[in-house]
């Protein structure tokens, strides 16, 4: 454990079957009232904006207008476009209605609103920002990027095929508001690969350089909840007991990771994800076990504490403790294998179907100049990240 480390979570988590009804008067204790909504299409064509106006309508708040036009990987220049429609409709505020890209194109949205100018690459880094920014209410419509409640933000330089990333305890959102309504109608395999983000965020978090004992909590405690609630929300879609333990199981880990950073598994995806244009969540459960597997011998400890998380208590007392972290990667492994029978979610790079064998060494490139290589528990060269890649290339299980 360290001997010293910080802790930071001021966001306000209302969860629960009514949770939208609380927004108007949380807001309008911010002072605000002329709110735009963020979404991005697939959440309106669901249906999922109606509970939420009805909410608001119910309270007497008013949307003042609505973007819904957010692409799966948001760009600058989207980040720009709804910037110059808050100042042209004189909004005081943001709610953000969709998954990670929705959030963080919100909270890029914010810093330009806030701070001025056109170009949101200008703040792009860790340490810009030095002030709060407007009201910004954040509803979920995913359960695994956790992005409603960290203080990270990415966002897409089309031009250059690059993810920017922004970075300040200003970028938070006010509250956080989880209501199982947002998520029954999620499909299957976004359900699965934002499940298994989630899980990614909690197992970097407790196996990373810089873990602490309160993002410790957090992250087991979601990859219990993940464990258990995931393949019966595969099951049964419309179970709103289930889904809102991955809603939750997704902002514990968002809690966990903004507090104790992650490793190999997000640098090999964020490359991923910009040159490939595959979804984060797909990425980070397609990469999970290799880097487990690269990592092993500098995280056998805590790796091996996971088993009690995942398996259950039965199963982590039958367990030698020298084969525990072994058993944690092969628990992985089995339900990644179960989520690929219920709905196709690819377990390698070639499974995929847009990744190809030339593209390796630029991913590999790409990782090594990723901020969360940083804190992975073991140093990556750009031959270990190849050796990686090739192992995650057509290899859903180990050879023997």
């Amino acid at each position: 454990m360290p001997s010293y480390y910080e802790f930071f979570c001021p966001v306000k988590v209302i969860a629960g079957k009514a949770a939208l009804e609380h927004i108007p008067y949380e807001l309008s204790g911010l002072g605000a009232s002329r709110p735009l909504l963020i979404t991005d299409q697939g959440v309106r064509a669901a249906g999922l904006l109606d509970p939420v106006m009805a909410a608001c309508d119910e309270g007497g708040l008013r949307i003042v207008t609505i973007y819904d036009k957010v692409p799966p990987d948001s760009s600058t220049t989207v980040v720009r476009d709804i910037a110059a429609i808050y100042r042209a409709e004189h909004c005081d505020s943001i709610i953000a209605v969709g998954g990670g890209s929705s959030i963080d194109t919100a909270k890029a949205v914010n810093i330009l609103v806030s701070e001025g100018g056109e170009d949101i690459a200008a703040y792009s880094g860790a340490g810009i920002l030095k002030r709060a920014l407007k009201p910004f209410f954040a509803v979920p419509t995913t359960a695994g990027t956790g992005s409603e409640v960290t203080s990270i933000a990415v966002i897409t330089d089309t031009e250059k095929s690059v993810k920017l990333p922004f970075t300040s305890p200003f970028l938070l959102p006010n509250a956080a508001i989880i209501d199982p309504r947002m998520t029954l109608t999620l499909p299957p395999q976004i359900t699965a690969a934002t499940a298994m983000d989630a899980m990614t965020h909690a197992i970097e978090a407790f196996t990373g350089m810089a873990k602490n004992p309160l993002s410790d909590a957090y992250a087991t405690a979601a990859i219990q909840k993940i464990s258990g609630a995931l393949l019966t929300v595969m099951a049964e879609p419309k179970n709103a007991t289930a889904r809102l333990e991955l809603a939750q199981a997704s902002t514990m880990a968002g809690i966990a990771f903004s507090n104790s950073m992650v490793g190999l598994v997000h640098a090999l995806g964020h490359a991923t994800g910009a040159l490939c244009h595959l979804p984060h969540g797909l990425c980070m459960s397609l990469y999970l076990p290799y880097a487990l597997e690269y990592n092993l011998e500098s995280i056998r400890e805590p790796l091996g504490e996971l088993l009690l998380y995942l398996e259950g208590a039965d199963t982590y007392a039958a367990t030698p403790p020298i084969r525990r972290a072994e058993a944690a990667i092969s628990a992985i492994r089995r339900l990644r294998d179960e989520l690929y029978q219920r709905c196709r979610l690819p377990r390698t790079l070639e499974e995929t179907g847009k990744v190809t064998r030339s593209q390796l060494n630029t991913i590999a490139r790409r990782a090594l100049d990723d901020g969360a290589i940083i804190f992975n528990p073991k140093e990556v060269t750009y031959e270990d990240a190849i050796a990686v890649l090739e192992r995650a290339w057509h290899q859903p299980h180990p050879v023997a």
